[in-house]
């Protein structure tokens, strides 16, 4: 489609954007329809446990409604979606580079652990059982897709002061699934530039128990009705402002 102006013929991009902008709509609201039909999760997620407010965990375990217009939008569950399948990459990559990398059992169940009666549970990305010359195993394996600027925070500063709440899923995951031995191996992949992160991370028993207490607090607190302590007392805080349960915390939410 053209519009004219005076002699000039100019073309009229609109339709086109108009076209994408409704074929994402329709993508979107198919992803979020798939999101409502999973499964309520019922138990803590030991990946959540190094969050900064134990609060927020509580209204995460209990499956409290987040607050108007914090549902995930389409466009972050297709980051999500991201995630998963360049997970599903990295497994093939390390594959490839000569690791025995597994990520679910015999039974075909994903390799994990389930503690507090259930209540507490966690899912690894997979666990490296053989590898080339110089590499432990076993061992752990996570791996994360970040962004740009998060991923050179990380190459920078090394999982435990960039990313504690990834160092703390590490650290509850080698505790749990006793593979606390040797180093865990944890990669991060770049997804603008599909460059490559990797650390070798020694257990933190440290860590480790304080989650693994962190857990038990919050589930109990949690099951007896009692709400722990906000990790800020300044509703202003960057960790109160992106909270999907800011409102409830409050007082303003139902």
């Amino acid at each position: 489609m053209t519009c004219r102006s005076e002699g000039a013929t100019m073309l009229d991009y609109n339709p086109g954007a108009l076209f994408s902008e409704r074929l994402t709509a329709l993508i979107d609201a198919g992803l979020q329809r798939r999101q409502a039909g999973e499964p309520i999760r019922t138990y803590l997620g030991a990946s959540r446990l190094g969050v900064a407010c134990e609060r927020a965990l509580q209204f995460e375990y209990a499956q409290a409604p987040v607050d108007p217009g914090r549902e995930f939008s389409g466009r972050m569950l297709r980051i999500f979606e991201r995630g998963h399948r360049m997970e599903e990459a990295v497994v093939g990559w390390l594959r490839a580079a000569g690791f025995d990398l597994r990520t679910h059992q015999a039974d075909g169940e994903q390799f994990g652990f389930s503690a507090l009666d259930g209540r507490l549970q966690g899912h690894v990305d997979g666990v490296i059982v053989g590898g080339p010359e110089g590499f432990d195993a076993p061992a752990l394996w996570e791996n994360k897709c970040l962004g740009a600027k998060s991923w050179r925070e990380l190459v920078k500063h090394r999982l435990a002061k960039a990313k504690p709440v990834y160092a703390a899923q590490v650290a509850v995951y080698q505790a749990y699934l006793a593979l606390h031995e040797r180093p865990a191996l944890f990669t991060a992949v770049n997804a603008d530039s599909m460059e490559i992160s990797a650390e070798r991370v020694p257990f933190d028993g440290g860590l480790a128990q304080r989650m693994s207490d962190r857990a038990v607090r919050v589930i109990t607190a949690t099951e007896a009705g009692e709400l722990l302590p906000r990790g800020f007392a300044d509703p202003a805080h960057v960790e109160c402002r992106q909270c999907a349960w800011g409102l409830r915390c409050r007082g303003g939410g139902a």
